[in-house]
Protein backbone atom coordinates (compact mmCIF):
# COMPACT_ATOMS: atom_id res chain seq x y z
CA UNK A 1 0.00 0.00 0.00
CA UNK A 2 1.37 3.40 -0.59
CA UNK A 3 1.32 5.75 2.13
CA UNK A 4 0.89 9.46 0.67
CA UNK A 5 1.94 11.39 3.31
CA UNK A 6 5.34 11.92 5.14
CA UNK A 7 4.84 10.75 8.59
CA UNK A 8 7.47 9.23 11.25
CA UNK A 9 6.51 6.74 13.33
CA UNK A 10 7.50 7.20 17.04
CA UNK A 11 7.18 6.45 20.70
CA UNK A 12 6.53 9.37 23.01
CA UNK A 13 5.93 9.12 26.70
CA UNK A 14 4.54 5.54 26.32
CA UNK A 15 2.54 6.24 23.37
CA UNK A 16 3.07 5.32 19.58
CA UNK A 17 2.22 8.40 17.27
CA UNK A 18 2.96 9.51 14.01
CA UNK A 19 4.76 12.80 13.09
CA UNK A 20 4.22 15.01 10.55
CA UNK A 21 7.10 15.81 8.33
CA UNK A 22 8.03 17.23 5.41
CA UNK A 23 5.04 19.59 3.70
CA UNK A 24 2.78 16.54 5.57
CA UNK A 25 3.40 19.45 8.63
CA UNK A 26 1.57 22.08 6.94
CA UNK A 27 -2.06 19.67 5.84
CA UNK A 28 -1.94 17.97 9.44
CA UNK A 29 -3.70 18.98 12.67
CA UNK A 30 -0.67 17.59 14.60
CA UNK A 31 -0.26 13.99 15.64
CA UNK A 32 -1.87 10.37 15.19
CA UNK A 33 -1.94 8.24 18.08
CA UNK A 34 -1.93 4.64 17.15
CA UNK A 35 -3.07 1.67 19.26
CA UNK A 36 -0.68 -1.47 19.03
CA UNK A 37 -2.77 -3.12 16.53
CA UNK A 38 -2.79 0.34 14.76
CA UNK A 39 1.42 0.12 15.36
CA UNK A 40 1.88 -3.08 14.14
CA UNK A 41 -0.39 -2.36 10.94
CA UNK A 42 1.55 0.73 10.26
CA UNK A 43 4.73 -0.91 10.26
CA UNK A 44 2.91 -3.55 7.63
CA UNK A 45 1.97 -0.87 5.59
CA UNK A 46 4.59 -0.07 2.73
CA UNK A 47 5.15 -3.86 1.84
CA UNK A 48 1.56 -4.97 1.80
CA UNK A 49 0.37 -6.00 -1.61
CA UNK A 50 -3.84 -5.38 0.01
CA UNK A 51 -6.05 -6.46 3.21
CA UNK A 52 -6.02 -10.02 3.10
CA UNK A 53 -2.43 -9.97 3.62
CA UNK A 54 -2.78 -7.46 6.92
CA UNK A 55 -5.85 -10.14 8.02
CA UNK A 56 -3.21 -13.28 7.65
CA UNK A 57 -0.53 -11.06 9.11
CA UNK A 58 -2.75 -9.84 12.21
CA UNK A 59 -4.03 -13.82 12.43
CA UNK A 60 -0.45 -15.38 12.81
CA UNK A 61 0.44 -12.60 15.32
CA UNK A 62 -2.70 -11.91 18.03
CA UNK A 63 -5.14 -14.74 19.31
CA UNK A 64 -8.53 -12.94 17.63
CA UNK A 65 -11.23 -14.55 15.08
CA UNK A 66 -11.25 -13.49 11.37
CA UNK A 67 -14.21 -11.50 11.81
CA UNK A 68 -13.04 -9.28 14.10
CA UNK A 69 -9.26 -9.11 12.65
CA UNK A 70 -11.34 -8.22 9.32
CA UNK A 71 -13.42 -5.33 10.71
CA UNK A 72 -10.60 -3.42 13.19
CA UNK A 73 -8.08 -3.44 10.15
CA UNK A 74 -10.84 -2.26 7.47
CA UNK A 75 -11.63 0.53 10.33
CA UNK A 76 -8.20 1.66 10.31
CA UNK A 77 -7.77 1.75 6.70
CA UNK A 78 -10.79 3.66 6.22
CA UNK A 79 -9.58 5.93 8.94
CA UNK A 80 -6.60 6.54 7.03
CA UNK A 81 -8.23 6.77 3.37
CA UNK A 82 -10.85 9.59 5.17
CA UNK A 83 -7.46 11.51 6.20
CA UNK A 84 -6.20 10.82 2.82
CA UNK A 85 -2.73 8.84 4.20
CA UNK A 86 -3.11 6.14 1.88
Amino acid sequence: MIIKKDLIKRDIAGETVLVPCGKTIYDSNGLFILNELGAFLWDLLPTAEGEAELVSAVLAEYEVAEETARGDIGEFLDKLREMDII
